[in-house]
């Protein structure tokens, strides 16, 4: 075979193997919930709760999430205005039970996130108490680091991580 046949064919190799590498079709950016396990979202799981819906991070409407500051528990600022929401919505309905779940980011070993994340929980709890919420409606765990909203390594994804979701349960 001359080297001229063999340089088309070479050529010819190459761009099949890129377009099917590459493809033509559109893609669509993959999000959260499309990801599966093979791709480190994790599996998905059911978690008991009422079907209305969520509106921030893991937190059933219309109760939001409070965040955190790095390596705190400490429910400040803007975040007192957001349990004082919950705090509405859980007196004028009494009959709903919520389990606030404490996360943190991905930083820190598996233990002190666990026991961050606990400390968080307990002080929404707290603070839910404070506001005139019956004890008895709310429960509390903490997620440590397992369960993140971004997977990003940047202070963005961080500080979304570092919350407490409020979701009601059955």
């Amino acid at each position: 075979m001359s080297s001229k046949k063999m340089l088309h064919l070479a050529t010819f190799v190459v761009l099949v193997l890129g377009m099917s590498l590459t493809g033509c079709s559109k893609k669509t950016a993959m999000t959260a919930p499309q990801m599966n396990a093979s791709e480190g979202a994790g599996v998905p799981e059911p978690l008991e709760t009422e079907e209305n819906g969520i509106m921030e991070g893991r937190t059933s409407g219309p109760m939001v999430p409070v965040y955190f500051a790095f390596d705190s528990s400490k429910i400040e600022g803007e975040q007192m205005q957001r349990i004082g929401i919950n705090a509405n919505f859980l007196k004028s309905n009494p009959n709903f039970n919520v389990r606030i779940e404490g996360n943190c980011d991905p930083r820190g070993t598996q233990e002190y996130n666990l026991a961050l994340g606990e400390r968080r929980a307990l002080s929404a709890k707290k603070g839910l108490i404070a506001l005139g919420v019956q004890p008895d409606q709310l429960t509390t765990v903490s997620f440590g680091e397992e369960k993140l909203l971004l997977l990003g390594h940047d202070e963005i994804s961080w500080a979304q991580n570092r919350r407490d979701d409020f979701v009601l349960i059955k």
